[in-house]
């Protein structure tokens, strides 16, 4: 066979890497610390990566939550040590990193901070595919000046077709997108079906195409070859150490892959691989949350369900002491996803759609119990559905009542000023409202556990300083 190292790459494909974002939020929990990122950062800063995705998601409610961390305090650590690479964040459209929809100028207010901190890379999605639950966030993207990378989500029904995502892609184009992703965050997209809606995108559309899957099904790496050939520009990776499982294939395996051909990416499998020792370490340190499955879950094909959704059924059933029903809940989701008009399960939908699953199982009859998000749902105030809504099940959950039509941000009260107050002497910059009013408890609880630690601090320098100053001490 003749060689083909004489290939010169024609179109260098550039790769994304997810290994302070999603590649821990979905292996560890969201768990992984800040202080054990920044000794690898130098070595990623160098391999010469299209862009990190370091921040959004759940990491921002997990830094207040769980790590007792500054989220924008990471942001900014992010920005002054990546200083050649461009940085990513994920954003829930009107959701920004929570689960309800929040007012415009919240919304405006957070994407200005963040792109202040150091994002470069707006990725902007919606649940539903709602491209007016976006339509804030990219016009204010657009206004400071960072790239809009317009998302659409990758589920399977009947109503989602090429068609489909050519038309959502479309109406992104419009509002000003500055390149697209494809998001299979369930892991179920098909190379067959990639390479037709990438190269759909590409004929009609000709923007810049990014491609981020889930290795959860075990079809990543052959979708990711699939939609190279059909034009894509961009894929999302993990180092070696964190990928795979419900992670994003492996940044080494791709550059391997690809090298040597026309899409060669260029990058330095020997820092490559001294990266992903470094994080093979740290990974270990993570034990305790590291309950990703080593082989592939064909049953994500039949359920269309993430990983981490799985996760919260049987936490949810073992706290009933109702597991044995685990089967008739994944059964009873993709009638639920059905009867509300086929939404991706993703954020917050995923959510909504899974708990009311669980509900329709555990009581034994569908939608005698119903959640409010449930509720809000049908009412419209999340948005559009993609498909038809069962008309059975909206009489049965909200009677006869209409569903509103615009915009569902319309229906909401601004919300900034109203968080200042509350917050009152507890913040001490901008982004402490900005955190407030998109998740007031744990932001409240982590200002007021760091005024006391600073609180003690001063006391201890009093202290110090009477003795220092036995005669007349000098306040600090």
């Amino acid at each position: 066979m003749a060689s083909m190292s004489g290939v010169k790459a024609e179109r260098r494909v550039g790769i994304t890497d997810t290994s302070l974002r999603d590649a821990h939020q979905s292996l560890l929990a969201t768990r992984m610390k800040t202080c054990d990122m920044v000794p690898v950062i130098d070595k990623m800063d160098r391999v010469g990566f299209h862009s990190m995705e370091c921040w959004g998601g759940a990491t921002f409610d997990s830094c207040l939550r769980f790590l007792n961390e500054d989220p924008w305090d990471r942001l900014r650590i992010f920005r002054r040590m990546f200083k050649n690479t461009r940085l990513l964040m994920l954003l829930r459209g009107q959701n920004l990193l929570g689960y309800r929809h929040y007012p415009d100028d919240v919304v405006e207010e957070f994407v200005k901070a963040a792109i202040k901190n150091g994002i470069d890379i707006m990725r902007i999605f919606d649940a539903l595919n709602d491209v007016r639950n976006m339509e804030k966030a990219i016009e204010t993207t657009k206004e400071a000046g960072a790239h809009v990378q317009a998302t659409v989500c990758y589920t399977i029904s009947p109503v989602h077709n090429v068609d489909y995502y050519a038309k959502v892609a479309k109406e992104l184009q419009k509002m000003g997108a500055d390149s697209l992703c494809l998001k299979d965050m369930a892991g179920i997209l098909s190379p067959k079906n990639v390479y037709e809606i990438v190269k759909r995108w590409k004929d009609d559309i000709g923007l810049p195409v990014q491609i981020h899957c889930h290795y959860t099904s075990g079809m990543a790496s052959m979708v990711y070859i699939k939609a190279i050939e059909a034009g894509a520009d961009v894929l999302d990776c993990a180092i070696s150490s964190l990928s795979m499982s419900t992670s994003q294939p492996p940044v080494e395996s791709m550059v391997a892959a690809l090298k040597d051909t026309r899409y060669d990416t260029g990058l330095d499998l020997e820092l490559l691989s001294e990266i992903a020792a470094c994080f093979k370490e740290v990974r270990g340190k993570y034990a305790g949350f590291d309950k990703a499955s080593p082989v592939p879950d064909a049953n994500v094909l039949r359920y269309q369900i993430p990983g981490g959704m799985i996760s919260n059924f049987i936490n949810q059933l073992r706290e009933q002491g109702q597991i044995d029903k685990l089967p008739q809940v994944l059964d009873e989701v993709p009638r639920v996803k059905a009867d509300l008009g086929h939404p991706p399960l993703v954020t917050p939908s995923s959510q909504i759609v899974g708990t009311q699953a669980v509900f329709n199982v555990l009581t034994g009859e569908r939608y005698t119990m119903v959640t409010n998000e449930v509720k809000d749902y049908l009412k419209g105030f999340y948005g559009r559905p993609p498909g038809r809504v069962s008309e059975e099940v909206r009489e049965m959950v909200i009677g006869g009542e209409e569903p509103i039509a615009d915009r569902p941000a319309n229906h909401i009260e601004p919300g900034m000023s109203k968080s200042k107050e509350e917050l009152g002497h507890l913040y001490t910059q901008p982004e402490d409202v900005i955190s407030y009013a998109v998740f007031p408890q744990q932001t409240r609880k982590f200002l007021e556990e760091k005024l006391a630690k600073q609180t003690k601090v001063d006391y201890d320098l009093l202290e110090q300083s009477k003795k220092e100053h036995p005669a007349g001490y000098v306040p600090v």
